[in-house]
């Protein structure tokens, strides 16, 4: 379809009835020009108390569970009954209700053999953006637009590891075409929701939290969209956090390199995986604020001219420092660290940063908090005889790190400039852990003690001069 625009809106963009107006509004702005898809995520904090409900269920904990279900429907009722006309009330209000029964069915199940499954857990965790579609859509049908809301597990085809699920595009573009493209030729608004998705064979699936913004990219690929507007809380991608920078700016434009290694490194407009499926269509992305849409935002594009120089730092405070040594010469460190790298892998942990030595062979990876005793298990479990007969040196923890992340693709062949990120880290006296750069010298990932962490990433960001202007050449 011609000059197609997929507008994402996040959990505090769609937390109220307030904000759901607004969001409509925002996608009605721009269908005259153009047609139009919502892809919408869960009113903010409603996937955390599904979440938590599963872990009151998983405990058998029946008290903790209704009071969280009577949270659900108390937030999901008030919305409705703000943002719909009397006579709409009793329809959605029964549509609500069979959601949320279908979502107290499942956990009711947990509750029963104490266990939470991962396929049900995505099953039953989607619930709140199947809500927040259905809120949407019947108030945009209320305003007299034809819309319809979209479950993206009839659109989205993934593989099947549930929790962290990824896309089977050629699949999802055929559901994509046959589903969601003749609502948009027939001038209905399509409301899909976002982060979740489904096997081949129908089995409910998650992208991982925050993948609502991956959904969106998926189903702007699936249609060749022309561009993907990315509605959030913040004006748009920032040299730094402005809470620990207080002179941190809005980058007028970004690459799609340099947006991913951003969100891969602690920032949070963005998720990790969200710019994939749009590389090879080269589809733009603006990342945008929706309680001040007036501002242009971040364009995110597949290459910039601006791309001079460090761009931007981003920090993760909750990360662990995991390290392995081979205690025997006979013991090639590189089998050790390919073995140790695929349990990882198979164990669906996300390693942030990886460094190693030369002759002694030894090695660490950097992992988040949430992932560390599941990363320890899979590395131990998969060098358990190494380990027993003390071939490899006991598995280190150190949980007293952070990481930091200078990123800009015009770093490349800048001489001096990794020296002074050093430098300006070493004059707030804050010792540097490890170090990782990759071949494309896009980022470069530094891992200090965590009391250090926000004073090292002022000091970067004041040194390679990218706040206060908007000028964006700091290459100096």
């Amino acid at each position: 379809m011609k000059d197609l625009l997929v507008m994402k809106f996040g959990g505090t963009s769609v937390g109220s009835a307030e904000r759901m107006r607004a969001a409509a509004s925002l996608a009605l702005a721009e269908r005259p020009r153009r047609p139009v898809a919502m892809v919408v995520s869960a009113m903010s904090k409603i996937t955390d108390l599904l979440l938590d409900t599963m872990r009151h269920a998983e405990a058998g904990d029946r008290a903790g569970m209704a009071r969280n279900l009577a949270a659900l429907r108390a937030r999901h009722e008030d919305a409705c009954r703000d943002l719909l006309p009397a006579a709409r009330h009793a329809p959605v209000m029964a549509a609500i209700h069979k959601l949320i029964a279908d979502f107290e069915r499942i956990t009711g199940g947990m509750a029963m053999l104490n266990v939470r499954p991962p396929r049900s857990v995505d099953e039953a965790v989607a619930t709140g953006e199947r809500l927040s579609a259905l809120l949407i859509s019947e108030h945009l049908k209320a305003e007299g637009i034809p819309a319809a809301m979209i479950d993206a597990l009839d659109v989205v085809v993934t593989d099947a590891v549930f929790g962290n699920a990824s896309p089977l595009m050629e699949p999802t573009r055929e559901k994509a075409r046959q589903r969601v493209l003749p609502l948009l030729e027939k001038g209905i608004l399509p409301v899909v929701t976002g982060f979740n998705g489904a096997t081949a064979d129908g089995r409910p699936t998650t992208l991982g939290r925050g993948g609502s913004d991956f959904s969106a990219s998926i189903l702007a690929a699936a249609l060749d969209a022309s561009e993907l507007w990315i509605w959030t809380d913040v004006d748009g991608i920032m040299s730094a956090d402005p809470r620990l920078v207080p002179d941190a700016v809005v980058l007028d434009e970004i690459t799609y390199a340099e947006a991913a290694e951003l969100a891969y490194n602690g920032a949070k407009v963005l998720h990790a995986r969200t710019l994939a499926p749009l590389v090879e269509k080269r589809i733009p992305v603006w990342s945008k604020n929706s309680f001040a849409p007036e501002k242009p935002g971040t364009r995110i594009v597949p290459a910039s001219s601006a791309s001079t120089g460090a761009r931007a730092v981003t920090s993760m405070p909750k990360v662990a420092l995991v390290s392995l040594e081979p205690l025997s010469p006979e013991l090639s460190g590189a089998q050790i660290m390919a073995r140790s790298l695929d349990a990882l892998a198979h164990a669906n942990v996300e390693v942030l940063g990886l460094t190693s030595s030369g002759y002694r062979q030894n090695f660490c990876f950097l992992v988040g908090e949430g992932e560390l005793e599941r990363a320890v298990e899979a590395v131990e479990s998969a060098l358990a005889l190494e380990l027993a007969h003390g071939y490899v040196k006991p598995v280190q923890v150190d949980g007293n790190v952070g990481l930091l992340a200078v990123v800009g693709e015009g770093m490349q062949g800048k001489p001096g400039l990794a020296g002074r990120v050093f430098t300006a880290i070493s004059r707030e006296a804050v010792n540097v852990i490890a170090i990782a750069q990759g071949a494309s010298e896009l980022t470069i990932a530094i891992v200090v003690r965590r009391d250090g962490l926000e004073k090292a990433v002022r000091a970067i960001h004041a040194e390679c001069g990218m706040g206060g202007s908007k000028s964006l050449d700091v290459s100096r």
